[in-house]
């Protein structure tokens, strides 16, 4: 028998698929497109449902935000299976995963970059966000390369990340596979230089 009480996996349900209908607006339309009617409709439940969850527009983009914060530390996140210099690979290869390749998450990634150099709130999770990445991406190299300081760790990550952000920007342009392998290659140059 079913009682008029939601349980929590319902309520998360519902809370994921209104976030992930905002990112797909925002993704689509940019954050004029990103109103919580419009998230309501995309996302099948009462607009009241999304007020629920979210008090506006803000801070449904911070909890945008925070989402692909998870997710960017998740591919640096160590899998003690794996060797360290098979970790670090892994790392570096997962971010050209198809799956991430794809022109809606780059859009949705482009309009989060943007937003955050407009809006201090914004600015301040996604600067968090990138320092975790970068610290996670070091730490994978230091695991690896445990002969480099943790200086040298971080410049090779900073490096890095500035090839990936490339990598990403030049794919939604509608950049070759080929081109995605050589600089892969050339992440993997610099992370296991001598």
């Amino acid at each position: 028998m079913k009682t008029g009480t939601v349980n929590s996996g319902e309520q998360v349900d519902r809370q994921t698929r209104i976030l992930d209908a905002a990112m797909d607006l925002l993704s689509r339309h940019g954050i004029s497109g990103v109103n919580m009617r419009a998230v309501s409709r995309e996302a099948g439940v009462a607009l009241g449902l999304v007020n629920y969850y979210y008090a506006d527009k803000a801070s449904l983009i911070r909890a945008a935000l925070k989402r692909v914060d998870e997710h960017d530390v998740a591919l640096v996140a160590p899998d003690p299976a794996l060797a360290p210099e098979e970790r670090l690979l892994k790392a570096l290869r997962d971010v050209v995963d198809p799956d991430l390749l794809t022109r809606q998450y780059l859009s949705l990634r482009l309009h989060l970059w943007a937003l955050a150099k407009a809006n201090e709130d914004f600015a301040r999770i996604n600067d968090a966000a990138f320092e975790r990445y970068v610290a996670g991406l070091a730490a994978l190299i230091g695991d690896a390369r445990p002969e480099l300081s943790a200086e040298e760790c971080r410049k090779r990550a900073d490096d890095i990340v500035v090839l990936q952000n490339g990598v990403w920007l030049t794919a939604l342009l509608g950049m070759d596979r080929t081109a995605t392998e050589r600089s892969i290659s050339r992440t993997e140059e610099i992370a296991f230089a001598p």
